[in-house]
C-alpha cells in the first residue's frame, strides 16, 4: 500500500497526541500536570516552524521534524508499516534522514525480528549518515540478533564492524561476551576476551561481570569468586550483579553457607542489588528448592528498602507451587493485592496451575473467575492448563464445557487442548466423543500432530477397537503424519495382550516398512507375548536378532525370557540364558535372581538355590519376602525343615517381613510331617509378629490336629 503524505502527517500528529497523553499521565504520577491545550499545540508547530526556518529547508520537511518521525517508529508495533512510514518521509521535498531516525528504524525492525529489512537499512545507513560513530547501532543490532538466538549473526555484525571503520570499544566486547555466554558458548566467550586484552582495551565492571556469569554457568564459582575479589585490584569496584552471580554460583553447587556469608559481606559493604538483580538470585535459589533461603534474603534486603515487584512474588509463588504449598501461594496473591501489586497472567497461570497438579480443580476454576474479574486476560496456557486438571480428576464433561465457555470468549483451541480432551474422553471409556472431538479439530483446519493421534490409537486399543486403531495409522499416513514407534507399540502391545502374537509380529513389519525402527520396548513386547504362549523358540529368536535393528536386550528382556522358560521347567536352559545375560553386561535384580531361585527350587536342586541367594547378598542385590518364601519352599519340597526355620528367623536379620504365605509354607511342612508342636510354634510366632492368619492356615492346623489326635487343642487355634 502506498502510503501518503496526508497519511503520515496524520500518523505523526497521532503519535505526538499518544505521546503528550503518556506524558501528562506520567506528569500526575509524579507530582505535576502538564496540560496540553490547543495554545500548547499552536505554540509547538510555530515551534517547529522557526525550527525549520534555523535549520534549512534541506534538512527538514514542512509540517514535521526528524524527532516527530522517530517518536513514531519506535512506538509502532508493525515493523513493516514503520518502515513504510520511514520510506514516505524520506520522499518528502526538503527532508533528510538523520542518525538518530536511521536507529530508531533499524532498532524497531532487528526488534521485531525483520533482520533482512533491518541489514538494508544498515546498509543504506552507512552510505548516507557521514561521521559520528555507528557502534551503538551496532551493538543494538548484536543485541536483537543475541536476544532471538541467531548467534552466528551476531558475531558476524561484530567482525564486520571493524570492516567498516567502527573500531569495536569494551561496549561492543561486552555485549558480543554476553551473546555468547548466554547461549552457552563459554569457550569462544572467553577467546573474545583475550582478543579485546591483546588489543589494549581495558575492562569494565560489566566484563567482569560477564566473565563471573560465564564461570558461574560452567560450574566454577571458585573461579567466579577470585575473580570478585580480585576486581579491585584491576580498578573495579564490584557491584551487586557482580557479587549476586557468584552468590548463585554457590548456590548453585550447593555451598550455601559461603553464598550467605557473601550475601551479608556484599550488603556490610553498602551494596544493595535491585529488585531486578535480586530476584534473579532468588529464581536460582527458588530452582533448586531454597524457598526458606529465599524467604531470608528477602528479609535482609527489605530492610534496606528493596521493593519486592511482581516478578518477586511470582518467584515465591512459583516456588510454593512447586512443594506443593499451594495454600501459602493463594495467600501471596492475596498479599500482592493489598499491596497494590497488579499480578500478571504468569502469577495466575502458575497458580492455577499448582492448584490443578494438587487436584484442586475447582478452587482453580474460581481463580480463573478472579483473574477476569481483575482485567487480567487468561492465555492458551490458562485454559489449557484448566481443561488438563479436570481431565485428571475424571471431570472430563466439565472440561469441554469449560472449553465451549473458552472458545465463545475467544479463545482458540490448539493441539495441546485437543490431545487433552481426546486423551480423557478415551481415559473414561467415551470413545464416540474422543472421535468426535478429533473429527472436530481436523474440520476446523488444524492438522493432529502425531501425540493426538497416539492419544485416539491408544483409546481404540484398549477398547479392542485395533482394527479401527490400525485403520487410523493408515489416515496418519494419508494425512502426511508420519507415526513414530509409539503409535506401532500401542497396538502391539493391545494384539500381545489379545493372545494374537503373529498379528503383532507382521505389524513389527509394518512399522519397519513405513520407516519406524522397533525399540527394546517393542521387542520386549513380543517376547512376553510369545512367552505367555509358551512359544519360547520364537522368543529367544526375537531375543538374538534385536541388535540387527540397534536394540539391546535390558534386565525386562531377560527376566521375560527367564520366567517363560522357568515356567516350562526349562532349568538348564534358564541358567544358559543367565550366563548370557552376565557375559553381555546385563546386571541381574532381584526378579533376576527370584525367578532363578524358584527354577532351580522346582527341579529339586535346592543347594544350588542356595548358593545363588548367597551370591545375591554378596553382590549387593537385597533380597525381598518372595526370594526368601521361595527357597523356604525349596527347603520344604526337600525335607530340609532346619534350614527352612533357619532362614526363617535370618530373614529378621536381613529386616525383611515375612507374610502369611512364608508362614503357611512352614506349617504347612510340619503339619505334613506330624511334627504339630513345631507347627504350633510357627503360628504363635507368625501371631506375635503381627502376622493375621487365613483360612489356609487354620484348615491345615486343624487338618494336622485331627490327625495326630490332638483335637482337644483345637479350640485353642479357632478363630472364632
Amino acid at each position: 500500500m502506498f502510503i501518503t503524505r496526508a497519511f503520515v502527517a496524520g500518523v505523526i500528529e497521532m503519535g505526538c497526541y499518544v505521546l503528550e497523553k503518556r506524558v501528562g499521565l506520567l506528569g500526575q504520577k509524579l507530582g505535576f500536570v502538564r496540560c496540553w491545550s490547543s495554545a500548547s499545540v499552536h505554540r509547538l508547530s510555530k515551534e517547529n516552524a522557526e525550527t525549520q526556518q534555523n535549520m534549512g529547508s534541506s534538512e527538514l520537511g514542512p509540517g514535521f521534524l526528524p524527532r516527530h518521525v522517530i517518536m513514531v517508529i519506535k512506538h509502532q508495533k508493525d515493523p513493516l508499516k514503520a518502515l513504510e512510514v520511514f520510506n514516505s518521509v524520506a520522499r518528502e521535498e526538503g527532508f533528510k534522514h538523520t542518525f538518530s531516525t536511521y536507529k530508531a528504524l533499524i532498532e524497531n525492525l532487528g526488534y521485531h525480528g525483520e533482520f533482512d529489512s533491518m541489514e538494508k537499512a544498515l546498509a543504506e545507513m552507512r552510505i548516507n549518515i557521514s561521521g559520528g560513530s555507528l557502534e551503538g547501532v551496532y551493538i543494538g543490532v548484536m543485541r536483537n540478533y543475541g536476544r532471538l538466538g541467531k548467534v552466528q549473526e551476531a558475531v558476524d555484525t561484530f567482525e564486520r564492524m571493524e570492516f567498516y571503520d567502527c573500531e569495536p570499544t569494551v561496549g561492543s566486547y561486552n555485549t558480543i561476551m554476553n551473546i555468547l555466554v548466554e547461549n552457552n558458548y563459554f569457550k569462544q566467550s572467553h577467546k573474545v576476551y583475550l582478543r579485546m586484552r591483546d588489543k589494549g582495551i581495558d575492562s569494565d565492571v560489566y566484563t567482569f561481570t560477564i566473565r563471573i556469569k560465564s564461570f558461574c554457568r560452567t560450574k566454577r564459582a571458585e573461579a567466579a569468586l577470585r575473580l570478585l575479589h580480585n576486581m579491585p585490584e584491576q580498578g573495579c569496584k564490584a557491584n551487586a550483579v557482580a557479587y549476586c552471580n557468584v552468590i548463585g554460583g554457590l548456590y548453585e553447587e550447593n555451598r550455601a553457607s559461603e553464598a550467605s556469608c557473601l550475601f551479608d559481606k556484599m550488603l556490610g559493604e553498602d551494596i544493595v542489588p535491585d529488585v531486578a538483580t535480586f530476584n534473579k538470585l532468588i529464581h536460582t535459589l527458588c530452582k533448586k528448592g531454597g524457598l526458606k533461603e529465599s524467604n531470608r534474603l528477602l528479609d535482609k534486603v527489605l530492610i534496606r528498602g528493596v521493593k519486592p515487584n511482581v516478578f518477586t512474588y511470582n518467584i515465591f509463588i512459583r516456588g510454593l507451587c512447586k512443594e506443593g504449598k499451594v495454600q501459602d501461594a493463594s495467600k501471596l496473591l492475596e498479599e500482592m493485592l493489598l499491596k497494590g501489586l497488579v499480578p500478571d497472567v504468569v502469577t495466575y497461570n502458575t497458580l492455577i496451575s499448582g492448584l490443578c497438579k494438587a487436584h484442586m480443580v475447582q478452587e482453580a476454576e474460581k481463580l480463573l473467575r478472579t483473574m477476569v474479574t481483575k482485567g487480567c486476560i487468561p492465555d492458551d496456557f490458562t485454559y489449557n492448563t484448566l481443561i488438563d486438571g479436570f481431565c485428571k480428576v475424571g471431570m472430563v464433561q466439565k472440561a469441554s464445557e469449560l472449553l465451549g465457555d473458552a472458545i465463545f470468549k475467544g479463545f482458540v483451541p490448539d493441539q495441546i487442548t485437543y490431545s487433552t480432551l481426546v486423551n480423557g474422553f478415551c481415559e473414561e471409556g467415551n470413545i464416540e466423543r474422543a472421535v468426535d472431538l478429533f473429527n472436530e479439530a481436523y474440520s476446523k483446519g488444524l492438522d493432529p500432530d502425531v501425540i493426538i493421534y497416539n492419544t485416539l490409537v491408544k483409546g481404540l486399543s484398549e477398547k479392542g477397537l485395533i482394527l479401527e486403531a490400525a485403520q487410523l495409522v493408515n489416515k496418519m499416513l494419508d494425512d502426511g503424519c508420519s507415526p513414530n514407534i509409539w503409535t506401532y507399540n500401542i497396538i502391539i502391545n493391545s494384539l500381545c495382550k489379545k493372545g494374537s502374537v503373529y498379528d503383532a509380529s507382521n505389524f513389527v513389519n509394518e512399522a519397519l516398512r513405513n520407516g519406524c525402527t522397533p525399540d527394546v520396548f517393542t521387542f520386549n513386547t513380543l517376547i512376553d507375548g510369545f512367552c505367555k504362549q509358551s512359544k519360547l523358540n520364537e522368543a529367544l529368536e526375537i531375543v538374538h536378532r534385536m541388535s540387527k535393528y540397534g536394540a539391546t536386550p535390558d534386565i525386562i528382556t531377560y527376566n521375560t525370557v527367564l520366567d517363560g522358560l522357568s515356567k516350562e521347567r526349562k532349568v538348564d536352559e534358564v541358567l544358559e540364558i543367565y550366563k548370557e545375560m552376565l557375559a553381555k553386561g546385563c546386571v541381574p535384580n532381584v526378579i533376576t535372581y527370584n525367578i532363578l531361585i524358584e527354577s532351580l527350587c522346582k527341579a529339586l536342586r535346592v543347594q544350588e538355590a542356595t548358593q545363588l541367594f548367597e551370591k545375591m547378598l554378596s553382590e549387593g542385590c537385597t533380597p525381598d519376602v518372595v526370594s526368601c518364601s521361595t527357597l523356604i519352599h525349596g527347603f520344604c519340597r526337600n525335607g530340609c525343615l532346619k534350614e527352612a526355620c533357619l532362614l526363617l528367623r535370618r530373614m529378621k536379620k536381613l529386616k525383611i517381613i515375612p507374610t502369611v504365605a512364608t508362614y503357611n509354607i512352614l506349617i504347612y511342612a510340619f503339619c505334613n510331617k506330624l511334627k504339630i508342636p513345631m507347627a504350633t510354634n510357627v503360628f504363635h510366632e507368625m501371631v506375635k509378629r503381627g502376622c493375621v492368619p487365613d483360612v489356609f492356615t487354620y484348615s491345615v492346623l486343624v487338618d494336622g490336629f485331627c490327625k495326630t489326635g490332638y483335637r482337644r487343642q483345637l479350640v485353642l487355634f479357632t478363630p472364632w
